[in-house]
């Protein structure tokens, strides 16, 4: 990787709100739990992880000029993401996400507030023109618009950028469906992997994951990778294909893998790894995420994944 280029994230900067039931859920009533709150969003989770991987990486947001949007501010920088252009604005509400967990810490239900998001227009982003000059790669989350969105590709196409996306959730997927032939990687869950071509999730079943990667392959993405929470990944390239399992002792909370996984395959591309290699990096990522309350790993450097490496 050129020591000029860096990775640029555009995207969702929100606050996580997490509930996870000490045993069970009993409907019309409270029910005994741990809360939790954390850093979120799936561009600015990418960056997080990627700066603590020694990665460059410019993060295009928005927040509101409200307590909570200072505290993501500040708590972001501070773990090495460069802010310069994420926009503060007054009188706006910055981005929330909350998420009902099962006990064993796969996601339920969770509902967003990103309405802030609607200030990163096809404008704002044309104004950045001059970022995606030296950037060695492009990610964008589900939560632009689909005018921010067109903009993203044509500036990434002008400069010969590769461009990562995660549809960050299953009723946004369709925002990706005309890009599928300009993506270099593409990393949804596997609900998502499946609304990506308008068709419904029957369930966990990694051959089917695998089979709409190799069909997202068709479709003119690079690399494809479907994440399958805490089983693990499936990926698919014109060449070759595979299935890694998930590893870990416990399963805590299932928000971020996905981030994660996205944030070291990056790296590996960036330095020039066999696609194998990147995506056992990824799912190492996964499996350090699925331990922790954090949305992203905190301690995470490069010899922790490699220590997690499925061999």
């Amino acid at each position: 990787m050129s020591e000029e280029q860096y990775v640029l994230l555009i995207g969702a900067m929100l606050l996580d709100i997490k509930g996870k039931p000490i045993s069970g859920l009993d409907s019309d009533t409270s029910n005994p739990a741990v809360i939790t709150t954390a850093r979120g969003g799936t561009a600015r989770n990418v960056a997080e992880n990627l700066a603590r991987l020694g990665i460059e990486v410019r993060l295009v947001s928005t927040v509101g000029e409200d307590e909570t949007g200072k505290r993501l501010m500040a708590s972001t920088a501070a773990a090495g993401v460069n802010m310069d252009y994420v926009r503060v604005l007054p009188r706006e509400r910055t981005g929330t996400y909350m998420a009902v967990l099962e006990v064993n810490g796969k996601l339920m239900v969770a509902m967003d507030d990103v309405g802030v998001m609607r200030h990163i227009t096809a404008e704002y982003i044309a104004e950045q023109e001059g970022l995606f000059a030296e950037a060695g790669f492009v990610v964008v989350d589900g939560s632009l618009s689909d005018g921010a969105l067109a903009q993203v590709f044509t500036l990434a196409h002008k400069y010969g950028v590769r461009v990562c996306a995660d549809p960050s959730s299953a009723r946004l997927a369709y925002k990706l469906q005309p890009y599928l032939d300009k993506l270099y990687l593409a990393v949804p869950n596997e609900v998502e992997a499946v609304a990506l071509y308008d068709e419904p999730f029957e369930g966990f079943d990694p051959d089917a994951s695998l089979a709409v990667a190799r069909r997202m392959v068709q479709s003119g993405v690079r690399i494809a990778v479907v994440t399958l929470s805490d089983f693990g990944l499936v990926y698919a390239t014109t060449d070759e294909t595979g299935y890694i399992p998930a590893r870990y002792s416990e399963m805590v909370d299932s928000t971020g893998t996905g981030d994660a996984v996205t944030a070291a395959l990056i790296f590996g591309i960036l330095n020039e790894m066999a696609v194998l290699e990147a995506v056992r990096l990824g799912a190492a990522a996964a499996g350090l995420t699925l331990q922790t309350h954090d949305t992203v790993v905190e301690e995470l450097d490069l010899d922790m994944l490699y220590q997690h490496l499925i061999v």
